[in-house]
């Protein structure tokens, strides 16, 4: 046989096949239609929106100085407090106040020492005088119960005001 009658009898046997009746394939897709019969579930109940009142519009601007300096009046930053530059720094210095705790007291004589540990689990032994914080906070006193710190801070207006801290102990 000739290559060109089997490319005849083989494209008729795929156009017969085309042309037989498909009753499976439309019974399946009949079937499938009744089984999933979909249903869409009611939208759910939301509360009204309930507005907002501001209550506090008497009170004080937070985006505003708590206070203003009067013209004419004497600036903080030349009221003489400033941070030390040209002291060496202690090794309390470079943790903030609040990562330090106080763990016990040493007495020897008439000297008494704090013992403060810092974050990484290491102990100082500090007394008056000392500095510890990061805000030039220098040990005023050391008791049985805390130790009292000064730290001098920036006023937000170029100047230094002092502000009393303290650790306590077992506090962290």
């Amino acid at each position: 046989m000739s290559l060109k009658l089997k490319s005849l009898i083989l494209l008729t046997l795929v156009l017969s096949a085309c042309t037989q009746s498909n009753d499976d394939l439309t019974a399946f897709i009949a079937e499938t239609k009744t089984k999933h019969l979909g249903s869409v579930k009611p939208l759910p109940t939301f509360e009204p929106y309930k507005n907002f009142t501001y209550s506090a519009s008497e009170m004080r601007d937070p985006f505003e100085a708590a206070f203003e300096a009067e013209i004419g009046q004497e600036s903080t930053s030349t009221s003489g407090l400033r941070p030390t530059a040209n002291r060496p720094k202690e090794p309390l210095e470079t943790y903030p106040l609040d990562t330090l705790r106080m763990v016990g007291i040493l007495i020897q004589h008439e000297n008494t020492w704090g013992l403060v540990k810092d974050p990484n689990n290491v102990v100082h032994r500090v007394q008056t005088g000392n500095y510890a914080g990061q805000n030039e906070g220098q040990i005023i006193t050391v008791t049985e119960t805390q130790i009292d710190i000064i730290e001098i801070i920036p006023d937000g207006l170029g100047g230094y005001i002092e502000r009393t801290a303290s650790l306590a102990i077992g506090s962290k």
